[in-house]
């Protein structure tokens, strides 16, 4: 029996050899395919924790840019009241009316004479024009401070002017003011909405690079909470250069309005000057007037448009910048012989510390990289769409419903059987919308809440703007390290987003790039 099975083993040993060696071969694969699947879902696992962190950091961005241009409006709101009072003139039209009621009273006294239906209709067309500006305006404190006499004290001679010179100045300067506010409003969005992205990718490459130069078996490493761990990150914690950039939107707030209020009052007396406020205008021709501006402020046709450069009313040019990091306080005393002009990207002295010439390199690459996305063609389409969605919203909804008594279209039924013919029939007074126009000054400025803003935000390419900022170049952020190698290059790829975009593909577009940050920067 025993040799039996010898013999039976010796006969079979080769079969037996061969079914262990499958086994154990089948075996090892198992392990394997196992590992590569728990490895690929632990990828996706973290991958999807990746995005899903990325979105959290962009869309916390976004809220920080609506806070920021709600806090910086007011600067820019107060210059432009103080320049343009319109409520100085109002004051003047109403005391040259009550001098008027008092000399007809006094002559009324004097004389028997019954007076004519004529001038009684025209003051009573005034009356009527000043009150609607005496409660649909507000008074700005300084202009109150400005128009209030100090008793013993004799006032600033003023020239004086005519009634019609009056109403013609309050016309240019009621429509000029909040004409004035809805650019530079457009305009501190698109700026804002640049700056807190670059540095928010800025921020947010530091910490997928500081995570990257860790072990991945340490437990305690996250993406969450890592921006302010070590303020000397390269990437993006250095607090003085994200500071002196954000510093630049001074140059909005106190020059470059100037220069946009220029633009808009010479297209506003050419198309309102010959207008008499008196004058009955209908919602379409008040629109077409608007347009009209728009086309002489930026152009009339979509070339033109493109051609338009909206940089000098952003950034200062480059032998200004210091100026504009003294104004506002990052420099102390303009004596000292500090490296403040912000350098070129040449190399800098051994002398010099290499850390604040890296800053100064570091502010210099933020602020051309500014500069070329102004200039670029989605910057100028981005801005005629807040314009659009900004002046719609005057025109189409406020002084649809306040100067023509019309329903507000947004409240009303998307099917209507029925053509609506009391808004083609519809007019108002020319002095009415100006009383309209005017106290939407103060709403666009320092209105709370801020519809303009609102609607603004309501604007989904300028998310996808902001998306393609805070998603591409990259590559241009590493600094020659060794963590900049674990990063992979590629083309730019701003210019290669920009050419694919055209109106609303834009979001598709920037979408796609968006979520593809995470694998772009790990090369995963």
């Amino acid at each position: 029996m025993i040799d039996t099975s010898r013999r039976w083993l010796r006969r079979n040993q080769t079969n037996f050899a061969v079914g262990v060696g499958v086994l154990g071969a089948g075996y090892v694969a198992g392990q394997y395919v196992l590992s590569k699947i728990a490895e690929t879902r632990q990828r996706m696992n973290e991958d999807r924790v990746a995005k899903e962190n990325l979105r959290r950091r962009f869309q916390q961005n976004q809220e920080d840019c609506t806070i920021t241009v709600l806090a910086l409006l007011p600067t820019a709101t107060e210059n432009v009241l103080d320049v343009l009072p319109v409520e100085r003139i109002t004051q003047d039209l109403q005391q040259k009316k009550a001098e008027r009621l008092g000399r007809s009273a006094a002559t009324l006294d004097n004389s028997s004479a019954i007076p004519s239906s004529g001038p009684s209709s025209v003051t009573d067309d005034d009356g009527r024009s000043l009150a609607s500006f005496q409660t649909e305006s507000y008074l700005h404190a300084s202009q109150m401070v400005a128009s209030t006499p100090i008793p013993g004290e004799a006032g600033p001679s003023r020239p004086t002017k005519s009634k019609a010179q009056l109403w013609n100045e309050l016309k240019i300067t009621s429509v000029t003011r909040a004409f004035t506010l809805l650019y530079t409003l457009s305009l501190l969005t698109l700026f804002t909405r640049i700056q807190l992205n670059l540095l928010g990718r800025r921020n947010y490459l530091a910490s997928v690079v500081s995570m990257a130069s860790h072990s991945p078996q340490d437990p305690t490493i996250s993406l969450e909470n890592l921006d302010d761990d070590n303020v000397e990150q390269s990437y993006g914690n250095d607090f003085e250069t994200n500071r002196k950039f954000l510093t630049f939107s001074w140059w909005l707030l106190h020059r470059g309005w100037r220069d946009v209020l220029q633009k808009v009052e010479v297209a506003v007396k050419a198309v309102f000057g010959p207008l008499n406020p008196r004058e009955d205008l209908p919602l379409e021709k008040f629109s077409a007037l608007v347009l009209e501006v728009r086309r002489e402020v930026e152009g009339a046709t979509a070339e033109e448009r493109r051609s338009h450069k909206w940089l000098p009313y952003l950034l200062p040019p480059r032998e200004q910048e210091e100026l504009v990091l003294r104004e506002s306080g990052m420099l102390k005393s303009p004596s000292k012989s500090q490296t403040v002009t912000i350098p070129s990207p040449p190399a800098t002295p051994a002398a010099e510390s290499p850390r604040s010439s890296f800053s100064s390199a570091s502010l210099r690459r933020l602020l051309d990289e500014t500069a070329d996305l102004i200039d670029s063609p989605p910057f100028t389409q981005i801005f005629t769409l807040l314009l659009d969605t900004t002046f719609s919203h005057l025109t189409d909804r406020e002084i649809r419903t306040e100067a023509y008594r019309l329903p507000d279209p947004s409240s009303m039924p998307r099917v209507q059987e029925v053509p609506d013919l009391d808004s083609s029939l519809a007019k108002a007074k020319l002095a009415a919308i100006l009383a309209v126009v005017t106290k939407q000054a103060h709403a666009i400025g320092n209105g709370v809440p801020n519809t303009y803003a609102q609607a603004i935000e309501n604007v989904k390419e300028l998310e996808a703007f902001a998306a393609v900022i805070y998603s591409s170049h990259f590559e241009f952020e590493a600094l020659g390290d060794a963590r900049s190698e674990q990063l992979t290059t590629e083309p730019p790829m701003r210019e290669k987003v920009w050419s694919e975009k055209q109106g609303a593909g834009m979001i598709g577009a920037a979408t796609g790039v968006f979520e593809g940050v995470w694998g772009k920067v790990t090369g995963s």
